[in-house]
């Protein structure tokens, strides 16, 4: 590696700081000459108004008479349509039958009670059966409507207490 002779090397010279700039005279009377101008022009308006000359009509001698105000009235069908009578045929929806909900399928019975325990919580009563293949399935109902088992899967979806399927009643 090279070496430096760092004693005999001279030092930088320390430069002059910049000069101040200065401020522009020429620019500083041409913004006095444009606000005075302005503020002379926005007095100069607002203290000479044209005046404007009004001719006075004559008042009528003779007094105009009211004429009574016509209200509008409303269209022949709108009365048509609040005297009007629709018939609809109302039919009975057939029910389905039976639902159930079923909250989980479990390989083990202690699993099971513990899901059947998280819905106890919210108020819904489940029982466990045992399916053929061996899993313990946790299961609500029956409802006879489909909108009840609905309505009681919702509360537990709310709840964050089981994610329940909706199936028919076997």
């Amino acid at each position: 590696m090279a070496q430096h002779d760092f004693i005999n090397k001279k030092r930088p010279s320390k430069k002059a700081p910049p000069p101040k700039a200065k401020l522009p005279i020429g620019l500083l009377l041409l913004a006095i000459v444009l606000v005075s101008g302005l503020s002379y022009g926005l007095w100069y308006i607002t203290h000479n108004k044209p005046t404007v000359k009004t001719t006075e009509q004559p008042k009528p001698t003779v007094k105009a008479q009211k004429q009574p105000e016509v209200k509008p009235q409303p269209p022949k069908f709108i009365e048509e349509i609040k005297s009007h009578e629709v018939e609809v045929e109302v039919t009975e929806q057939e029910q389905k039958g039976p639902y159930a909900l079923i909250c989980g399928s479990f390989k083990t019975s202690e699993r099971a009670e513990a899901q059947k325990a998280m819905i106890a919580f919210q108020g819904i009563s489940s029982d466990i059966h045992l399916s053929k293949n061996g899993y313990y399935r946790v299961k609500l109902g029956p409802y006879s409507t489909k909108r009840l088992a609905e309505s009681d899967r919702n509360k537990l979806k709310r709840a964050n207490a089981a994610r329940c399927q909706i199936l028919n009643w076997s």
